[in-house]
């Protein structure tokens, strides 16, 4: 991302759940749906202008592919996006890890830098993975 990039806090946010799909080299179309899906219908994404995604991704991609690039991302993560909104960034990313059926081991280990960057207490991290297991169970 460009040294002088700007993000709104749900831009914080969509790149949060994109740094985790991305995570294991690739964006899983599973994985899309669920960031479209969330960004859709959850109220912190009402006001948000979904063309952006298409900017996101391929930025993503670029920041995730340089050597300091999560530590670049929680920068700007840290910047924009309230303290009150870092649970709900840690529920998405769960979300989006879990979207596919099943989370890789560099998913598995950006979930846990995310949970530890942002402070998530294990209690409330264990909370919330639950509840992502649960909603993407298969019968």
């Amino acid at each position: 991302m460009p040294e002088n990039t700007i993000l709104s806090p749900q831009d914080a946010l969509v790149a949060i759940m994109l740094a985790v799909s991305v995570a294991d080299g690739s964006i899983r179309t599973a994985e899309l749906v669920q960031i479209t899906n969330l960004i859709e219908n959850l109220p912190v994404f009402a006001q948000y202008d979904q063309a952006k995604l298409q900017d996101m991704g391929p930025m993503m991609m670029r920041l995730m592919n340089e050597d300091d690039g999560l530590d670049r991302l929680f920068e700007l993560v840290h910047r924009y996006l309230p303290e009150r909104l870092w649970e709900t960034a840690y529920a998405l990313a769960c979300d989006v890890a879990a979207a596919d059926g099943f989370i890789t081991g560099p998913e598995g280990q950006i979930l846990e830098e995310i949970r530890e960057e942002l402070d998530i207490d294990r209690l409330h991290a264990a909370a919330i993975e639950r509840g992502a297991r649960a909603r993407f169970q298969t019968i």
